[in-house]
C-alpha cells in the first residue's frame, strides 16, 4: 500500500477564488422600499424609456461614424460594446441610489439598478425589454458586420458576459467576487453632501 502523504504545514488553502454572497433581504429593508415610491428604478417604466435606448444607439452609431476612416464593421462593434458596457455599468455594477436615499433608511444600499427595477420582480415587460434590447443590437450589429469571425466574436462574447448573464434570474442579488473577501464588487453611488 501507499502511504499517505504527509500533513503540510503553513497557510491554510482557501475554499475558492470566487466567492458568491446574497444581499439584501432583511425585513426593516423590506418596510423602507415600501414606504416611499423608488425614483431611481421607476424610470424604466414611463413613457418613453424604452426609446431612449433606440435613440441613444442611433447617437452613438452617428458619433461613431464621424471618426475618420471608419468602418461599418468596427463602427457596429464599437456601439454594441460601448451600449453593453455601458449598460453593464449602470444597471449591474452600480449599487444603491443616487438621490432620496435617506427616503428609504439603507434600503436600497447593497441593490443594483437591476435589483430594484419593479421590486424585483422577474420577467415584466420592462425588464424583458432590457433583456431584448441587447440581443437586437448585437443582431443587428452581426448582420452590418457581414457575419465575419472576428466581430461577431467580440459581440457575442461582450453580449453574453455584459448583458446576458448579469440578468438572469439565478444571479438576482448574488455578488460575485474575486481574489477578495471584504471588497466589494460594485461601486457605491456616490451620495451629494448636505
Amino acid at each position: 500500500p501507499i502511504p499517505p502523504p504527509p500533513n503540510l504545514k503553513g497557510r491554510q488553502r482557501r475554499g475558492s477564488i470566487v466567492k458568491v454572497e446574497e444581499v439584501g433581504g432583511r425585513t426593516e429593508e423590506l418596510l423602507d422600499r415600501n414606504a416611499y415610491v423608488n425614483i431611481n428604478a421607476n424610470w424604466v417604466n414611463a413613457k418613453g424609456a424604452w426609446l431612449i435606448h433606440v435613440v441613444l444607439i442611433l447617437l452613438g452609431k452617428i458619433v461613431v461614424d464621424t471618426v475618420p476612416g471608419m468602418t461599418q464593421q468596427i463602427s457596429w462593434t464599437l456601439v454594441n460594446t460601448i451600449y453593453l458596457a455601458l449598460s453593464y455599468l449602470m444597471f449591474h455594477w452600480v449599487t444603491g441610489m443616487p438621490f432620496d436615499s435617506e427616503l428609504h433608511g439603507g434600503a436600497y444600499d447593497d441593490l443594483t439598478l437591476w435589483e430594484q427595477i419593479d421590486d424585483g420582480a422577474q420577467y415584466t415587460p420592462a425588464r424583458k425589454w432590457l433583456f431584448t434590447a441587447p440581443i437586437l443590437l448585437f443582431l443587428i450589429s452581426t448582420h452590418y458586420t457581414s457575419y465575419d469571425p472576428w466581430p461577431f466574436a467580440i459581440n457575442l462574447t461582450a453580449l453574453i458576459v455584459l448583458a446576458i448573464i448579469p440578468k438572469l434570474p439565478q444571479l438576482h442579488r448574488q455578488r460575485v467576487r474575486f481574489l477578495a473577501e471584504d471588497i466589494a464588487s460594485g461601486a457605491q453611488t456616490p451620495v451629494t453632501p448636505n
